[in-house]
């Protein structure tokens, strides 16, 4: 008998945890206050699914040879915020503290689409219906 993989948990390496989680707070997710020297730290979603942080530190400790490949982002997530109205928000409000990729736009796709990068160049999509 097969068993299906579920999704439970999305991970983030990250060089600069205190910077990492304030982005992330800054989308809305109510992560709470975390020691700067936390190895790793967890948000679970409302329906299971976990976003975690790892210091790079963490991982070089059991993986030695462990690196980021330059020009590559090694995790994307996407959030969607249900109106259009609310990712032009949370674009403008989030861009103030943290870097803009792609202003919000009217995809071919038929979304509102915006992309940040987080403080270790993942690329973060906002999005919502059109």
């Amino acid at each position: 008998m097969s068993v299906s993989p579920r999704l439970d948990l999305v991970g983030i390496v990250t060089t600069d945890l205190d910077r990492s989680l304030a982005f992330y707070r800054s989308l809305g997710l109510d992560i709470p206050e975390t020691p700067s020297d936390a190895p790793h730290v967890e948000f679970t979603f409302g329906n299971g699914l976990r976003l975690a942080w790892d210091a790079e530190s963490t991982i070089k400790s059991f993986d030695p040879e462990y690196a980021t490949v330059a020009g590559r982002h090694p995790v994307a997530l996407a959030f969607d915020f249900g109106t259009p109205a609310a990712v032009d928000e949370a674009y403008k409000r989030i861009t103030t503290d943290f870097p803009g990729h792609k202003e919000p736009f009217d995809a071919v796709w038929g979304q509102r689409y915006a992309v940040l990068l987080d403080p270790d160049g993942n690329t973060v999509d906002l999005f919502a219906a059109l």
